[in-house]
């Protein structure tokens, strides 16, 4: 793995963001949602397909980048770097997310565009992701070699995933109910 990390960063880190994405969604499918039978094999497939074909480039392209930036100490280089992952990426990468999810529901641009907007699903996403990412990413970037960096954030984005799956899916099931009180069909409550 280490030396596929080396040559291929790209490829190497695609293909763990899909396994990693894709498991992150059967396990809040089956294990928090206790879904059994009625698992959704689409929602799975979006999953993979984000954390594979967007976020596995986009990552390893971040973390180059941050790499190149020189720093005046390594204390300097952790904390700026963290900083810069936490304030800059992370907040336009969970909004990334909520939209992207949407767009790939079937839901056109204004459907992406609201999750995004919700405030409900997106601030606490983002406070979370802060109080789980910000000491991975400490840990991570004083002591972890930076072709390894991902493999981390990997590790510790699985159950992050399944979090960003049941976050989701529980957006989507509060929407269908909102939606049908004001259709007026017989709603169906939230999980």
């Amino acid at each position: 793995l280490s030396a596929a990390l080396i040559r291929r960063p790209i490829l190497a880190q695609s293909l763990t963001a899909a396994v990693l994405f894709g498991v992150g969604d059967i396990i809040a499918q089956q294990a928090i949602e206790q879904q059994g039978k009625n698992h959704d094999v689409m929602r799975t497939a979006r999953l993979t397909f984000y954390g594979g074909a967007l976020f596995g480039p986009a990552l390893t392209k971040w973390y180059q980048l941050l790499n190149r930036i020189k720093f005046p100490s390594p204390t300097k280089a952790v904390v700026y770097r963290v900083w810069l992952d936490q304030a800059i990426l992370t907040p336009a990468a969970v909004a990334f997310f909520f939209g992207t999810m949407s767009a790939l529901e079937g839901k056109g641009i204004s459907g992406a565009v609201e999750p995004t907007t919700d405030l409900q699903a997106y601030e606490p996403t983002l406070i979370r992701n802060w109080a789980v990412f910000i000491p991975t990413q400490v840990i991570n970037f004083a002591l972890v070699p930076h072709h390894l960096r991902f493999v981390v954030v990997s590790v510790v984005s699985l159950f992050w995933n399944t979090y960003l799956s049941a976050v989701n899916a529980r957006s989507e099931r509060q929407l269908e109910f909102v939606d049908s009180k004001v259709e007026g069909t017989p709603p169906l409550p939230p999980a």
